[in-house]
């Protein structure tokens, strides 16, 4: 344990004598809570609680609980503020209401003297208005429910300039737990995080699909070209992979018999973090039989726009200063067409050393372990990408960039493939799934042949997977949903740690 201030050791003091009069500063018991902060505040102000021209006993009593934000001490009465799970309240609290026979220094000695900012307090008594009009509570009860030993950070405000301001991204992102208390608005985006998740399974279950769980420990990371964390099972002596897709667990489940499975769950790829990617991420995958690309366009364009609706009241979202609408449809443009239309190449049908070549006319650095794929992965990325404010639909992707995608039903070399863009972020990908197993194969075959040259994120032949598909997959459609970008679309957050609890961090110092 680090070295206490002087702040630090005065609450610790504050909490012994708290203990040698008999007060116990954490409690087991249970504290019945009846009222939060926002029900008093609507329940007054819609007329359901009345507060003026009534007698005291008929006002309306209520229990609440939570933080000791602030406080005005006015020698035998005071003011404070109450932050709970909903919001803060203001209680009114007089000397002559809280001390008791048991308690006769609850007022002067507990209240004034020992307890402290970011302490938890219960308070039981009745709701009225100021002479100001707030909305207050009148304490007529006061218990200790857990003592502080740390100082929250408040900002104060002198001649219009905040002092201990909490804002810092390190520490937020480090100390989640104190900025959900001190800075307002944090609690609101998980909230509407939760929302979204909430919204999801809601319109996945009521299409009739099923959520699953599959392995987070695989022997073989498939499913997607990225780099794997690797860990060791000691149980089994091996070698196991933290996964980096659901998707060929999920293929499994539509062999086996099942209509559309879908998982929501964490990923691992260990890769590079900024502000748009976390190595640690959420994704929902979804598979649904008898299904192909363009049926999931319109079933994902219905999708984000009953989230955003649910999410904001409306369709739209403001990301980076642009309203982004999300209601359907959604323009949809092939991705050679929009090479062409960013960079003038038209890469149809060209080779993989003619791609090269345009490669370096653009001034891209690549890899002699590029193929085809990896290349024009890295033009559209480059040129492209950023450039789709509105949601697009990005389709018909090259064989080379798609090896677990079936081939296009009209256009030779090319997929049935989509990817959607917004805000210049890829937030879903998604095909009609390859189900001819020695199509998938020379694919997988094809993958290796990049992993010999050095890419390593190239895929590894599944086996298992290969032979699950040889039992016979029906037509299926599949699509990937990142959930962290997804929340930072719905809540117009531009850097990814801000929608995660716990974004991963460089180690403490």
């Amino acid at each position: 344990m680090s070295e206490l201030n002087e702040q630090e050791l005065v609450r610790r003091q504050s909490l012994q004598t708290m203990r040698e009069m008999g007060i116990d500063p954490y409690p087991a018991a249970e504290y019945v809570v009846t009222a939060y902060s926002t029900e008093i505040k609507e329940k007054v102000e819609n007329g359901e609680w009345k507060v003026e021209d009534v007698a005291e006993e008929e006002l309306q009593q209520v229990s609440i609980a939570g933080r000791l934000m602030s406080r005005r001490i006015m020698g035998k009465a005071s003011f404070i503020e109450i932050q709970d799970s909903k919001g803060r309240i203001q209680v009114y609290v007089s000397r002559d209401d809280i001390n008791t026979d048991a308690q006769p220094e609850m007022y002067n000695t507990v209240f004034k003297k020992l307890l402290d900012i970011g302490d938890f307090i219960g308070i039981k008594g009745f709701v009225f208005k100021t002479q100001t009009g707030a909305i207050s509570v009148h304490a007529k009860e006061m218990t200790v429910l857990a003592k502080s030993l740390k100082v929250l950070p408040i900002v104060k405000y002198k001649d219009g300039v905040a002092y201990d301001k909490f804002d810092d991204p390190e520490l937020r992102y480090r100390q989640r737990y104190v900025d959900l208390v001190v800075n307002e608005g944090v609690k609101d985006t998980f909230l509407k995080r939760a929302t979204i998740l909430r919204t999801l399974r809601q319109v996945l279950d009521e299409a009739g699909y099923t959520e699953v769980e599959t392995p987070t420990l695989q022997s073989i990371a498939g499913g997607a070209s990225a780099r794997p964390f690797i860990t060791h099972f000691n149980a089994l002596d091996i070698d196991m992979y933290m996964r980096i897709a659901t998707e060929l667990y999920l293929k499994r489940l539509i062999v086996g018999g099942f209509e559309g499975v879908y998982e929501i769950g964490k990923n691992f790829r260990n890769e590079g973090m900024d502000r748009t990617h976390n190595p640690e991420f959420t994704c929902m995958e979804l598979y649904v039989q008898y299904k192909d690309y363009n049926w999931m366009m319109s079933f994902t364009e219905q999708l984000l726009e009953k989230i955003c609706i649910a999410v904001n009241g409306t369709a739209e979202s403001v990301i980076d200063g642009n309203v982004i609408s999300f209601k359907a449809p959604y323009r949809r443009l092939p991705i050679l067409d929009a090479i062409k239309e960013k960079t003038g190449y038209d890469l149809d049908g060209k080779t993989e050393e003619e791609i090269r070549e345009i490669c370096k006319a653009l001034h891209l650095e690549i890899e002699p372990s590029w193929g085809k794929g990896k290349m024009i992965d890295e033009i559209f990325g480059e040129f492209c990408e950023g450039t789709f404010i509105q949601p697009t639909f990005i389709t018909d992707y090259p064989v080379e960039m798609s090896p677990l995608t079936k081939m296009h039903r009209s256009k030779k070399g090319l997929t049935e493939r989509f990817e959607l863009m917004v805000n210049g972020k890829e937030l879903a990908n998604a095909y009609s799934e390859l189900n001819d197993p020695i199509d998938q194969y020379e694919r997988f075959k094809e993958q290796m042949r990049l992993a010999d040259k050095g890419d390593d994120e190239a895929m590894i032949i599944d086996h298992d997977f290969m032979r699950a598909l040889e039992y016979g997959m029906p037509p299926t459609s599949g699509i990937g949903i990142g959930i962290d970008r997804l929340v930072m679309f719905m809540t117009g957050k531009n850097t990814i740690q801000e929608v995660l609890l716990f974004p991963q961090m460089r180690k403490e110092q």
